[in-house]
């Protein structure tokens, strides 16, 4: 067999295998510029008049069914992902990158067992939790409040910036930042001039996939919010309603609600393949 056929051959595997994985986004893409009945229809058909129904009742605020209309609020719920997301990756950033940095060059008594509990916040299911921090959170007047929910995310941000950053500090040469200390500079400006640089990669993969895991959050926000702070993933409970479920305005959500994410993780792209591949090597 030639190489010029096994080349055509791999490509065609590729392609097979592309559309594979990504023929379910696809067709959730397709259903948002579909009706119910389109949607609905047996044998099911990739041929349509595609309408913007979905969205412009996912934009108005306006939902039409069978029984009449109903009021959502989808895009102040896609404005409360955004703000609780952000905020908690913040948070994450300023108070995980320099605790991985004092895990990765200090060493002290108790300093693994320490961030291995830290670890361990991402280990155990978030129900083990939740009654006691509703409890907490109606005692001091956090139910119900941005502040709150974005402290509850850092169970599951605050971990994954540790564990990835300390891992990239843990990469970068002491000798170069001795050597820049030893030039007249501080402490402190030898972290924010020579090791957080050399870490931006592992920081931005970190950022990022904080961003992620903090976005696709439910549960939190479900028992620790109302509609009020509540995201996308809680808000999409209101296309199911009593004559149905609109498959139509729930396609067009999950659209409008991965266009965030896919654009960051467009512009860090650089950094998030560098930092995923370089902290993973160690020697």
């Amino acid at each position: 067999m030639s190489s010029q056929l096994l080349r055509a051959l791999r490509i065609v595997l590729m392609v097979m295998v592309g559309l594979f994985f990504l023929f379910p986004l696809l067709w959730v893409v397709l259903m948002s510029f579909m009706t119910n009945v389109d949607i609905l229809r047996s044998p099911p058909s990739p041929f349509f008049v595609p309408t913007l129904r979905n969205y412009l009742a996912l934009i108005s605020g306006h939902l039409s069914t069978s029984s009449g209309n109903v009021q959502i609020d989808y895009m102040h719920n896609l404005l409360n992902s955004v703000i609780l997301s952000v905020c908690s990756v913040v948070v994450s950033l300023i108070l995980g990158v320099p605790a991985a940095y004092a895990f990765a060059r200090y060493k002290f008594r108790g300093g693994e067992d320490m961030a291995f509990t830290l670890l361990s916040f991402r280990f155990a299911p978030p129900l083990l939790v939740l009654l006691p921090l509703l409890g907490y959170f109606q005692t001091l007047h956090l139910y119900d409040t941005y502040f709150g929910l974005v402290w509850v995310y850092q169970l599951i941000t605050l971990p994954l910036v540790l564990w990835i950053v300390r891992g990239y500090f843990e990469d970068v040469s002491e000798d170069i930042e001795l050597a820049y200390r030893l030039d007249g500079h501080g402490w402190l400006a030898t972290f924010f001039k020579i090791s957080i640089p050399l870490a931006r990669p592992g920081i931005a993969a970190a950022g990022l996939l904080s961003f992620i895991f903090a976005w696709n959050n439910f549960i939190f926000a479900l028992i620790l919010g109302s509609s009020d702070v509540q995201p996308v993933t809680v808000g999409a409970l209101a296309f199911i309603t009593a004559s149905g479920i609109e498959y139509g305005q729930i396609a067009a959500a999950l659209v409008l609600s991965v266009i965030p994410t896919l654009v960051l993780a467009i512009f860090t792209q650089r950094y998030l393949v560098e930092g995923l591949s370089l902290g993973a090597i160690k020697g």
